[in-house]
Order: C-alpha cells, then sequence, then structure tokens
C-alpha cells in the first residue's frame, strides 16, 4: 500500500467509527436501492382478457418471454379476464403511457364489438395504438367422433332433413364463432340456431357427448380434441388447408367460397403512449414472431404466427370490419 493512501483511510475509518457513522450509514443506505433502480430496468405487462391456462395466455406467455430478451427488460403476464377481453381494455386505458404496458387482444375488440354491443367502453380508433399482428388462425365446424355425419356435405344434408335439431355450440355469443355459424346457416338454407356456453372447453364437451350437432371454434382449440379421435373437423375457414391438419378440407374447397376468414390476434398500446416505444415493442415482436423455435410451438398451438407492423395490423382491421359489420347488423343481433 503506498504512504498517499494511508491519510484517506484514516479519516474513512473515523467516518465509520466515530459520531459521524450513523450519518453515513444512513446516505448509503439511502443510495443504495437508488443504485439499484437505475441498474434494473421497469419491468413491461402484457394484459390478457382471459384466464390463465387458455390459448391467449399460452400465447402472452410466449411472447413474454421472448420479448424479454428483445427488449431487455423483464416482461410479465397480467390475466385480466372477463367480458371477452374488455377489462383488459378498461385495465390499459387507466394504465402507464410510458410503453411499459401493452395488451393482448382478439379481433372482436376492434371489429365486432362496436356492432354487437349497445354500450362500449372504449373507441377501438380513439383508445387502442396498433403494435402489430401476431398470430392468425380459421374457424372450424367440428362435430363428434361418433357423429353419423363424416363429411360437411354428410351434415348439410342432414341438417336440411333435421331443421328443428340442426344447431351449433359456440363458446360466446356475439363473437366470430357466432356469426360464422350465421353464414354457413345462409349458404347452406337453414337457419342453424346457435347454442352458447360458458367457454371453449365446456362447448367441446357438449359436442363431444352430442347434446349439440355441431360446434364453431377457433381452429387451435379443436385440434387437441381432433387429434385424440374425440371430434371430427368438417372443414375450416381459411383460404387453404392448414399444416397441421392437411386432410380437413376448407369451406372454400367444398362449394363454401363465403365461408372464409381468418381471427386475429394482436398487441396494442395505450393511446398516448409514445410513438418510440410503439416502434420498440413493434420491431421486439417482429423479430420474436421470426425465431424458428416461436413459430413451430405457435403451429403446434394451431396457430399461424405474423409479426406484421401497425400498418399491416390496421389494414386487417378495415377488412375484418368490413366483413363482419353487414352480417351483425342484417343478424339484428345485440349483446346488451
Amino acid at each position: 500500500m503506498t504512504l498517499s493512501r494511508r491519510p484517506f483511510l484514516r479519516r474513512l475509518a473515523a467516518l465509520t467509527t466515530g459520531p459521524l457513522a450513523v450519518t453515513v450509514a444512513t446516505a448509503l443506505a439511502l443510495l443504495a436501492p437508488q443504485a439499484n433502480a437505475q441498474s434494473e430496468p421497469t419491468p413491461a405487462r402484457i394484459l390478457v382478457g382471459f384466464s390463465a391456462g387458455g390459448s391467449f395466455d399460452a400465447v402472452a406467455r410466449l411472447l413474454a418471454e421472448r420479448l424479454r430478451l428483445e427488449l431487455k427488460r423483464p416482461v410479465m403476464v397480467e390475466n385480466r379476464p372477463g367480458a371477452g377481453g374488455r377489462l383488459a381494455v378498461d385495465a390499459l386505458k387507466s394504465g402507464p403511457r410510458d410503453g411499459s404496458t401493452v395488451m393482448l387482444g382478439p379481433d372482436a375488440l376492434t371489429a365486432m364489438y362496436p356492432f354487437t354491443l349497445a354500450r362500449i367502453q372504449y373507441d377501438p380508433k380513439k383508445d387502442l395504438l396498433p403494435i402489430g399482428t401476431v398470430t392468425e388462425f380459421p374457424f372450424v365446424l367440428a362435430v363428434s367422433a361418433q357423429a353419423r355425419t363424416a363429411t360437411l356435405a354428410d351434415y348439410v344434408r342432414w341438417a336440411k332433413a333435421n331443421p328443428q335439431q340442426a344447431n351449433y355450440g359456440v363458446p360466446a355469443r356475439g363473437a366470430p364463432h357466432h356469426f360464422f355459424g350465421i353464414t354457413l346457416g345462409q349458404a347452406i338454407g337453414v337457419p342453424l340456431q346457435d347454442v352458447p356456453f360458458q367457454g371453449s372447453a365446456p362447448m367441446l364437451v357438449g359436442v363431444i357427448g352430442e347434446q349439440v350437432s355441431a360446434g364453431i371454434d377457433a381452429y387451435g382449440s379443436v385440434l387437441e380434441q381432433h387429434r385424440a379421435g374425440k371430434l371430427r373437423m368438417l372443414a375450416i375457414s381459411a383460404p387453404q388447408r392448414m399444416p397441421q391438419t392437411p386432410d380437413v378440407p376448407t369451406f372454400t374447397e367444398q362449394g363454401y367460397k363465403g365461408i372464409q376468414g381468418m381471427g386475429f390476434n394482436a398487441l396494442y398500446a395505450p393511446a398516448g403512449t409514445p410513438p418510440a416505444a410503439v416502434s420498440a415493442w413493434s420491431q421486439a415482436l417482429a423479430r420474436v414472431l421470426g425465431q424458428p423455435q416461436v413459430r413451430e410451438q405457435l403451429l403446434a398451438m394451431g396457430m399461424l404466427p405474423v409479426g406484421k407492423g401497425p400498418d399491416e395490423l390496421i389494414e386487417r382491421q378495415r377488412q375484418a370490419i368490413a366483413r363482419w359489420e353487414p352480417v351483425i347488423r342484417a343478424s339484428g343481433f345485440r349483446a346488451d
């Protein structure tokens, strides 16, 4: 040790052992949390308007795991289930606008609820800033594996012969599942009756047990039961067959061109979030959805990864509104 450092060490020892010891210790204690706060970035949140364990929650948690590395900050999933995802919108609107909070939401929030709800507590165009489309997925008409209707043509013949029994289960009324059923009924000339359930799981149980003649749900919700041999997919609403089930035909190739369309989920930020923060999320999302492992996991869930930015999402929303608004208005349906 050099002689020049000894006086400094004697003074430091005096401070930490003499009357000023408490003051020095207090100052160091106050400074320590500030140093930690500066070194650790603020955690970000992805709000999900559905319960833990569902498909939306699974996608959000996959994103959170990967976005943490891209954004270089912790990313947590916060479930706000209820009202078809609208409780998450409420939380997004009342949350911070600094880029720390986003929401994973379904297409119904922007393309359907404005027309199915008499009272809506948000304006999709003013309150939700598009970040990017995450995944897209088709809808499926499925029957019990024990049903005699082995094909869509079989089901159509049966429905025409038994119009009083021609119904279809849906996870909830007022969602795309519901209106795909209305569109199918119009196409085959039989007014199919929707039977709402409290979510996908009980609806699929009802279809398997033949409590309803068929069910319409998102592809990923039906995929596992189809693979297990409990349900049979008769047709999907995608423009082409899905890679997971190349044996399942589309509605279009079976002669029903009007029954085509993909559902989607997307990330949104609250209005007032700085453009730079929105851009950072959008770019990170694109990088994550370009990773082969992430794409494989999403395909296994029955979803097609997208990863496009705000402009593509805005156009996708416009197309969804153009498709569903006339159908909803013609049906006269109102949820409240």
